[in-house]
């Protein structure tokens, strides 16, 4: 249940102005259809965060347990400042004329590669038993943060005081990295 929950907190605060939340305002303003929009951003989140998952399971596997929550740990205090700098969208980059569905479904699997979202699911995934939650938390996170988007477009995102849910998310990536190094130091 920890994993679930930390990975969903931690991926909803930090999708925060992150440029997948401005490419899901930006599919909310071309296509209109907020449900097959979150549909493509569910199943890409899923698959995304599904290979980030094993590949931080995998990466687990090679590392002792105190040395895995050394590299965890780190890893999210570089989120932390990763966090602290505010994504941009490129609002040149073409979105095709395929339907809202697989237009999200593209746009956003593609976006979300590297992205910080990503990279905090292979470390959640590495530090976390269990695999499954660690994806659900992740992809819960994601829907959590882009559903209000999709559903109320810019007045929302407009409204938002960004700098503080950066400080907030950044905050909250530091904590984590420090949990997980005290648990390293304490092993």
């Amino acid at each position: 249940m920890e994993a679930l929950l930390v990975s969903l907190v931690t991926v909803a605060v930090a999708e925060m102005g992150d440029r997948t939340q401005l490419l899901s305002l930006v599919l909310a303003a071309r296509y209109r259809q907020p449900w097959p929009i979150l549909a493509g951003i569910l199943f890409a989140t899923l698959a995304n965060h599904a290979a980030a998952g094993v590949l931080g399971v995998w990466f687990g596997k090679f590392l002792s347990p105190a040395l895995l929550d050394g590299i965890v740990g780190a890893g999210m205090l570089a989120m932390a400042l990763w966090t602290l700098k505010p994504d941009r969208l490129d609002e040149d980059a073409p979105l095709g004329r395929r339907g809202a569905f697989l237009a999200t479904l593209v746009a956003f699997f593609v976006a979300e590669i590297g992205d910080k979202t990503q990279i905090a699911t292979v470390a959640l995934a590495a530090g976390y038993e269990s695999l499954a939650a660690v994806v659900a938390g992740t992809t819960a996170g994601m829907l959590l943060a882009n559903a209000p988007v999709v559903f109320l477009g810019k007045a929302f995102a407009e409204r938002l005081p960004m700098a503080l849910i950066h400080r907030a998310a950044a905050a909250l990536f530091a904590v984590l990295g420090l949990v997980f190094l005290f648990r390293a130091a304490a092993s």
